[in-house]
């Protein structure tokens, strides 16, 4: 059980009400993510306006690949059950390359070098050396990628904390880190 409350639609704040609207316009569902982070609609706020912008960017496969190995290096199950479902079918990643991804590789080479990259990043929390920076950019990745890459990152920390903290009931096919 949630250690945080997780309201419905209805008792949540007025405030995060037309946000959570747009998930479930979005989704067709409203993920407990959404519901329990919308306890605080500057903070719901924010996180939608920061995955919007991310949605623009890398693609989709990629954004996905690098949440599932920032999930395993939290130890979030939360965020690994809702990406390792989103990875299957919403980027059609295959399941030899979500379990590389929880381990923090790729089957694909360009793809490696991001995933290894954010997990980098992730670890050390951003203090990456100089030869992980050069790998990401020998694989093609420009300055505006990897800065892409970061914020992937730090989205991904961010809610994998909070459910982390929440201990947040899981609304996915359940899937563990660690459990390969």
């Amino acid at each position: 059980m949630s250690r945080l409350t997780i309201p419905t639609y209805e008792s949540s704040p007025s405030a995060s009400q037309p946000l959570l609207q747009a998930v479930e316009g979005q989704l067709g569902v409203i993920p407990n993510l959404f519901r329990l982070v919308g306890n605080s609609p500057a903070a719901l706020d924010g996180l939608l306006a920061l995955n919007g912008a991310l949605g623009k960017t890398l693609d989709v496969k990629t954004r996905e690949r690098i949440a599932l190995t920032v999930a395993e290096v939290t130890g979030c199950d939360y965020c690994l059950s809702a990406h390792s479902y989103l990875a299957a079918n919403l980027a059609g990643l295959d399941a030899a390359e979500i379990i590389a991804n929880r381990k923090g590789r790729s089957n694909d080479a360009r793809a490696d070098a991001a995933v290894i990259f954010a997990r980098r990043v992730a670890q050390t929390r951003g203090k990456v050396d100089n030869a992980d920076l050069d790998a990401v950019q020998v694989a093609g990745f420009a300055d505006g990628q990897i800065i892409e890459i970061i914020a992937n990152v730090a989205i991904n920390v961010f809610t994998n904390l909070i459910n982390n903290v929440a201990q947040t009931d899981i609304d996915f096919p359940v899937t563990h880190a660690g459990a390969f």
